[in-house]
């Protein structure tokens, strides 16, 4: 039984509404451990100062630089003791979970017993960088509960200044949308890059992510410095059986104004049987003897709405492979940024495809550590440099796809273009 609860009237209130709320969680936890509260008392006292009293520090394991968060309590009495004594010390173990967020129940189970006996008992699945989050333990058991989870079969994952630890969509296990192999693709890059996220020394942190189609389940394109999206190049694939059940239940009025009006670049149209076009990138699939759908598969943005909406019915093409982006981030210095195409498609299906992603990820970090200034993210160093510039820079060539919008005025000098060319030739000419 757990030391008597401090009074917490502010907290009181965030259970008092309609909605589940975390206190109901946190006092769920105090009743058998001190650590919660007393992380409680000081919570409370947060919301009535308006102020965080959580500062860091160095905690750490034998051989690694990173995968703690250390955090140690300010708030403090006149003698300079903490006033909640038994959370004074709540520092986070990040530990890497399995690629595609698989687990067994016993396995989680395991998880809960270790972090009842050594930490708080308040875990996070998962953070953004895809770390399962054990929040809450003392310097003294950081150690301790660190090599249960190493026997386990448990890895640290990243903190500070170096790569991150991946995420990737649970994809071709459960999902039909899936167009690649992501467990594959996450294990191929970070066990490779693996000293980097146990030795931070990169100028800032660095996120890899895999989603397996443009639904983008893990966030990729907002929160990865390299984010590998899959995609297909040829039509959407139709199945006529769903797709009449499918109309058969919603009806027209369901498929003009759920699918039809709703897809961005207006490529699908309906059609009387007999009239959809199924030539020169166009495919069909019918709804009943005498209404079609018609895709525009080259005006197709891949934004997965009417596949989403008609589940079966459309699906991804056969051609498939995948996108990569760079430089999504939270805010920071310039704001919040999406990735920006830098390869809008390449296969991964071979061994060799595999190593050429691989040699990407690996000379992706190279050029952020050579290049990037402290606590500057890919996408802020990619801003300050120009894109251009980090294209050449990583050997990789220009392509339409990766401009965001057309120019906005049609004028464009052209005096000089047979110059500069010609210096260019000769500078590869040279090997400049």
């Amino acid at each position: 039984m757990a030391k008597k609860m401090h009074d917490t009237p502010m907290l009181d209130q965030l259970e008092s509404g309609p909605w589940p709320s975390f206190v109901t969680g946190l006092k769920r936890l105090a009743q058998e451990n001190d650590m919660m509260v007393d992380l409680l008392g000081q919570l409370e006292t947060s919301y009535e100062t308006k102020k965080g009293y959580w500062k860091g520090g160095t905690v750490g394991v034998f051989g690694y630089g990173g995968g703690v968060i250390p955090r140690f309590t300010e708030l403090k009495d006149a003698n300079e003791k903490p006033v909640f004594p038994d959370a004074a010390e709540f520092h986070t173990l990040r530990i890497q979970p399995p690629a595609g967020m698989h687990y067994s129940t016993d396995l989680l189970r395991k998880m809960c017993d270790v972090w009842q006996k050594h930490g708080s008992g308040l875990i996070a699945f998962h953070g953004q960088s895809g770390d399962i989050m054990f929040q809450g333990v003392s310097t003294a058991n950081v150690q301790p509960a660190f090599d249960e989870f190493n026997e386990m079969g448990f890895d640290l994952g990243g903190a500070g200044p170096a790569l991150r630890t991946s995420m990737s969509c649970v994809g071709a296990a459960r999902c039909e949308m899936s167009c690649y192999d992501e467990s594959r693709a996450l294990q191929t890059v970070i066990n490779n890059n693996i000293d980097d996220m146990h030795r931070p020394a990169l100028p800032y942190k660095f996120k890899f992510k895999f989603a397996g189609c443009p639904n983008d389940c893990v966030n990729s394109i907002q929160r990865s410095d390299m984010a590998v999206i899959g995609t297909w190049r040829d039509n959407i694939r139709t199945d006529e059986k769903l797709a009449r059940e499918w109309f058969a239940a919603n009806g027209m009025e369901g498929l003009v104004n759920n699918v039809v009006t709703r897809c961005p670049s207006k490529a699908l149209a309906v059609k009387k049987a007999g009239e959809a076009r199924t030539t020169d990138g166009f495919s069909a699939v019918a709804l009943d003897d005498a209404t079609a759908l018609e895709i525009d598969n080259h005006n197709c943005v891949r934004c997965m709405h009417c596949l989403n909406v008609m589940p079966g019915a459309l699906l991804p093409g056969k051609d498939k492979g995948v996108t990569i982006l760079v430089g999504g981030k939270s805010v920071l210095k310039i704001g919040a940024t999406m990735g920006t195409v830098v390869i809008p498609f390449m296969k991964l299906e071979s061994d060799e495809d595999f190593d050429k992603l691989n040699e990407l990820s690996r000379n992706m970090l190279d050029f952020f550590a050579e290049n990037a200034l402290d606590h500057e993210r890919t996408g802020e160093m990619i801003d300050r440099i120009g894109l251009s510039n980090f294209l050449e820079g990583m050997g990789l060539e220009v392509d339409a796809n990766m401009i965001l919008q057309p120019r906005a005025n049609p004028y464009i000098r052209m005096d000089g273009w047979d110059e500069e060319v010609e210096k260019a030739t000769e500078r590869k000419a040279s090997g400049g």
